[in-house]
């Protein structure tokens, strides 16, 4: 059976179980409290020397890590990856935007704030949530006239930049100024099988 080493309130963990689930992919969820060093033991570093979740072991005991590649990894051949050589481009390209120019920004803040390492901090939150509103932009501007990310269906790109967009506020984004963003939202979370953040 799969395992997925992951820690519940993470993003990235997230978007690898939510896939999972819609896959219809039977796994057991192995939980990491990161906040207290247990992605850093012997054990798990074996695993991922880089010493971060998600990390996905395979059947024969091999592992891989990265949310997005083991998304993509696990989507190949599927309805969640288009068939085209371009359109699987444009998942790729909103799958890096999301790690390069989204998560860095939105996720960070949310982490901060949830575990209070805010404090201190108030210039380079200031900073973070305004690259983060630059990225929301950027996707509210793509959404115009589109229902989903690539292709015009639902698609890991999507599960990607779902899984910090719709927990933003956590972080103190405000989302009303961003109407096809927050109907987008409301798609995915309509797709079969969602799951929301918290459920293991």
């Amino acid at each position: 059976m799969l395992k997925l080493y992951d820690f519940l309130e993470s993003g990235n963990g997230y978007k690898v179980r939510l896939l999972l689930t819609q896959l219809g992919l039977s796994f057991e969820r192995i939980e990491l409290d990161i906040t207290q060093g247990e992605s850093r033991t012997p054990d798990f570093l074996a695993r991922n020397p880089n010493g971060r979740i998600p990390t996905l072991e395979l059947e024969d005991g091999s592992c891989l890590a990265e949310s997005n590649a083991i998304q993509w990894y696990l989507a190949d051949g599927t309805d969640f990856l288009p068939a085209s050589a371009l359109e699987r481009a444009q998942v790729l390209q909103w799958m890096f935007f999301e790690q390069y120019s989204h998560e860095p920004y939105i996720a960070v803040v949310r982490y901060w704030v949830h575990h209070g390492m805010d404090v201190g901090r108030e210039l380079e939150v200031a900073e973070r949530r305004k690259r983060g509103y630059d990225a929301l932009s950027v996707m509210e501007t793509h959404l115009d006239g589109r229902d989903f990310f690539v292709a015009g269906r639902y698609s890991i790109a999507d599960i990607a930049l779902y899984a910090y967009t719709h927990v933003a506020d956590e972080g103190g984004f405000d989302l009303a100024p961003y109407p096809e963003l927050r109907s987008w939202l409301d798609r995915v979370a309509s797709q079969p099988g969602h799951i929301p953040i918290t459920r293991s």
